[in-house]
């Protein structure tokens, strides 16, 4: 007779655990004690109490049965990876391959399968081809292919009829954390560039479309994603639902800007719509003799500035911001000041000496 558990420890497969959604998702899981995490990545990790950091290449299917092919103890996958590429349409192989080959592996093996947590975003609703309706409502009507994140839902609607497991889709905005090495860290790229503007001795000016610094944007903090991802996928009310994250407010850069300048003691200028890419390119040199000037952590400096994530975000001259109620009349009720934020993440990296 097997001895049966009566309080099974819920063991979470975090595929993408690097990145800024997936290193505050571990975190969060961590913190609340009841929790075996397997972290999945390309470069994997260093390994602690109850974390276990796995490398895999999950565009190869074998590398992925021979690494994965042994957790039968998956309660639950929080599935965050993204490969980037440069066109929509070739976003979409890659991405969907390495969703479809987790679950091949670890649906048959994990018999306690519980619930499988996409994470998503506002491409769902064209948010990155032009201005679109807003505020973007999860019962919104599709947009014309391709689009990776409506292929991976619909695998795993398609394969979730007749299972034990549920999945949910969570569709964040931008999000702000302090993973480092990640190329969406939107928080980062703008320490980085008012830092680099300062030892210059130039004002912060906002270098996005004329028309984007008027308009109204929103934001996710990256631990209250990380909360409202788990809450989804370990309440039955949320099971196969897709929920829009944000902090809950909105804000426009023409008044977030200023202050961000203040916070950095600087002044502003004029907005002046300059390619990051373009302008910063050449500003390695710069960054290394800020480094040494104030004894800052040694980090490359292609590491803390993707400068084509700035240009992407800077370039929205409309709109940008979703219905959050849905997760509210759900249960889920966390908020957060995306001003008050931006200083939590400033100041995070000047403790980890990022910025000075």
């Amino acid at each position: 007779m097997t001895h049966q558990i009566s309080n099974p420890v819920k063991t979470a497969l975090v595929v993408g655990a690097n990145g800024v959604i997936g290193t505050n998702l571990i975190n969060h899981l961590v913190s609340l004690g009841d929790w075996n995490i397997i972290g999945l990545s390309r470069r994997g990790g260093t390994s602690s109490a109850n974390i276990t950091y796995i490398p895999v290449n999950l565009l190869d299917k074998e590398d992925t049965v021979k690494k994965l092919g042994t957790l039968s103890a998956v309660t639950h996958i929080f599935y965050a990876a993204y490969q980037d590429k440069p066109t929509w349409a070739e976003l979409v192989e890659p991405n969907l391959a390495m969703l479809v080959n987790v679950v091949n592996v670890i649906e048959p093996i994990a018999l306690n399968l519980q619930h499988i947590s996409l994470m998503q975003g506002y491409k769902v609703y064209g948010a990155h081809l032009g201005p679109f309706k807003t505020p973007a409502k999860e019962s919104d009507a599709g947009h014309m292919p391709p689009e990776f994140n409506v292929d991976q839902q619909n695998f795993l609607e398609q394969r979730q009829p007749g299972k034990s497991w549920t999945w949910s889709a969570i569709r964040p905005s931008v999000v702000g954390g302090t993973a480092l090495g990640n190329p969406m860290n939107l928080a980062l790229l703008i320490g980085v560039y008012a830092t680099i503007s300062n030892e210059l001795g130039i004002p912060l000016r906002f270098p996005g479309k004329p028309g984007a610094y008027d308009k109204l944007m929103e934001m996710t903090d990256a631990g209250l994603l990380a909360k409202a991802t788990v809450w989804a996928a370990t309440n039955p009310n949320c099971a196969n639902q897709a929920f829009n994250i944000n902090n809950g407010d909105l804000f426009r850069w023409n008044e977030l800007w200023p202050k961000i300048a203040r916070y950095f003691d600087m002044e502003t200028a004029p907005p002046l719509q300059m390619p990051l890419q373009t302008v910063m390119a050449d500003k390695a040199p710069v960054w290394e003799r800020i480094q040494e000037k104030y004894g800052l952590e040694k980090h490359r400096y292609e590491d803390v500035s993707y400068w084509g994530f700035g240009d992407f975000v800077f370039s929205w001259d409309y709109d940008f911001f979703a219905d959050g109620s849905k997760s509210h009349r759900f249960g889920f009720h966390e908020y957060v000041d995306t001003e008050q934020m931006f200083v939590d993440l400033f100041d995070e990296f000047r403790r980890k000496k990022v910025i000075p």
